[in-house]
């Protein structure tokens, strides 16, 4: 395995239904830790990820559906700590609608390996990544 930093890839490929595991809770989510993923049927890269006691419910897309020009650098030790090679790890970031429009956060992306499902949110301190970017806007 490489430990060179590498471009994300592009996650065009569909995944189908996924049980999710992340190894710590993501902020402000704690103690959960335990999620499904499934596509959102009509809504090519969109997912819900929903706690197993169906306690909450976050939206996750696929940034190459989305976002242009969002490639950040993914290191060997981010894919390392979902156990994925390159041909494995997906990389979403999660989605807020609101009545303004729908906000993604840029800095702060989820990355989970399409084979065994074990997920992490890595937590960019790149501050050109915005932690609210409005879709549909310039």
């Amino acid at each position: 395995m490489t430990t060179s930093p590498t471009t994300a890839p592009g996650t065009t490929a569909e995944l189908g239904d996924l049980d999710v595991e992340f190894a710590a809770s993501l902020p402000g989510l704690g103690p959960l830790t335990s999620f499904r993923l499934a596509r959102i049927e009509g809504a090519r890269g969109l997912y819900s990820l929903r706690s197993r006691g169906d306690e909450v419910r976050l939206f996750l897309v696929d940034p190459a559906t989305v976002v242009a020009d969002y490639r950040p650098r993914i290191t060997a030790g981010m894919r390392g700590e979902v156990g994925a090679d390159e041909d494995a790890v997906r990389l979403f970031v999660v989605a807020n609608p609101s009545e303004e429009g729908v906000f993604v956060n840029l800095r702060a992306p989820v990355l989970i390996n399409a084979r065994t499902g074990s997920a992490a949110q890595l937590i960019f301190e790149d501050t050109s990544y915005p932690l609210r970017a409005q879709l549909g806007t310039a």
